[in-house]
């Protein structure tokens, strides 16, 4: 009888096996890319001193700043390359650019944001909402700043801008996504052309156009009022409107038009029940950029509104103040309680924007993701 005994696999076999490949996203980081970055930061940064300093001399801090930035780039890529493969280096190196720019725009939005907080935020009182400045003296301490009027008069400006940018800029996309007409490349070019357009032209054509023949032919509404800045600041506001709701509109993919047309509805209809649902949110992102586009101008105010002292609640008559003519009254005068009042001005012009931006972004939030998971609910209750 004979038997036989298992073989078991040679050393060899074991090591000829190929290892399964795992597959790696190049934009997916680990914790080894993330000390290769830093020890290429920290290489930059001694090649750099070793060669500016003791080799060369600087000639200041800007210069070693971008050398010591050029070299980690360098030896970023070169070691992921070898690391990683050539798609997975670009990617590396596509990726500390970008950051590297968004840095270089945080950075200076937060030296200013926390700049104003401590200029103005020692002297923000509740008295700012509830007063104006017809009762303030310049002798009198900047937390005693009354700013309701500025307050109220940025609001009716802004809202009625509003009023008129938010239909006209979303028609005049729609007429140059949805029609055919031979119109569409002279208006696209007005469009571009005024988005390059100067605020303070702005203000002076409304200046020039309205308010001296409204004077001089003693017409009350064609003066100095909120109303005209109204008007200035639509001009400004428009041409962002259009432009961001134009981009947003074409992103909406055709087949959702074609499917709509093809069971029977109007180009009309499609417009209104297919492709604006889509581009909701897209839209509101695109008021928010008017809003922060007119929102602090000064310019077009002066040649318009002109400012005052006391409450004026009625922009069609009279002058009106608002927050960025408060701030530029008052930051350019020499007492510092004054220019103190201005950064109060500034700070609250500040919270304003934020509150508007939050509102916008509460209104105009997709609601589609809800409504799926309340039907998923509902219909699990059911069964």
């Amino acid at each position: 009888m004979t038997t036989t005994t298992p073989t078991s696999p040679s050393p060899t076999a074991e090591r000829t096996t190929p290892k399964p490949l795992v597959k790696r996203r190049p934009s997916t980081t680990t914790p080894a890319d993330r000390l290769v970055s830093l020890g290429c930061a920290a290489s930059a940064v001694l090649l750099t001193w070793f060669v500016m300093h003791l080799l060369l001399t600087s000639p200041g801090w800007l210069a070693d700043l971008i050398v010591a930035y050029a070299l980690y780039l360098v030896m970023l890529y070169l070691v992921t390359r070898d690391r990683l493969g050539k798609l997975a280096a670009t990617d590396r190196l596509a990726s500390a650019v970008v950051v590297t720019g968004a840095l270089g725009l945080l950075v200076p939005l937060l030296f200013l944001l926390g700049f104003i907080i401590v200029k103005g935020g020692p002297y923000l009182r509740l008295g700012f909402f509830t007063h104006d400045m017809s009762s303030v003296g310049p002798t009198d301490p900047a937390s005693a700043t009354g700013g309701l009027h500025a307050v109220v008069g940025t609001l009716e400006q802004t809202g009625l801008t509003l009023v008129f940018v938010v239909p006209l800029g979303l028609l005049t996309a729609i007429f140059l996504n949805e029609t055919r007409s031979r119109f569409r490349r002279p208006v696209r070019i007005m469009v571009d052309a005024m988005s390059g357009l100067p605020s303070i032209v702005a203000g002076l054509f409304v200046y020039a156009a309205l308010i001296i023949p409204g004077i001089q032919a003693r017409v009350g509404l064609f003066s100095y009022n909120g109303f005209m800045a109204t008007l200035a600041l639509t001009m400004v506001m428009l041409p962002t409107v259009t432009r961001t709701i134009d981009v947003v509109l074409r992103l909406v993919p055709n087949g959702l038009r074609e499917a709509s047309l093809a069971l029977g509805a109007s180009r009309a209809r499609t417009v209104w029940s297919v492709v604006l649902p889509t581009a909701r949110t897209g839209v509101t992102t695109a008021v928010i950029l008017g809003v922060a586009r007119v929102a602090g101008e000064t310019a077009p105010l002066l040649f318009t509104s002109f400012g005052a002292l006391g409450m004026n609640a009625d922009p069609f008559s009279d002058p009106q103040e608002s927050l960025p003519l408060l701030v530029y009254r008052y930051v350019k005068e020499p007492l510092a309680n004054v220019q103190q009042r201005g950064y109060v001005g500034a700070l609250v012009l500040i919270i304003l924007i934020f509150t508007l931006f939050a509102l916008a972004r509460l209104l105009g939030r997709d609601r589609s993701k809800r409504k799926v998971k309340q039907a998923t609910k509902t219909t699990q209750e059911i069964r």
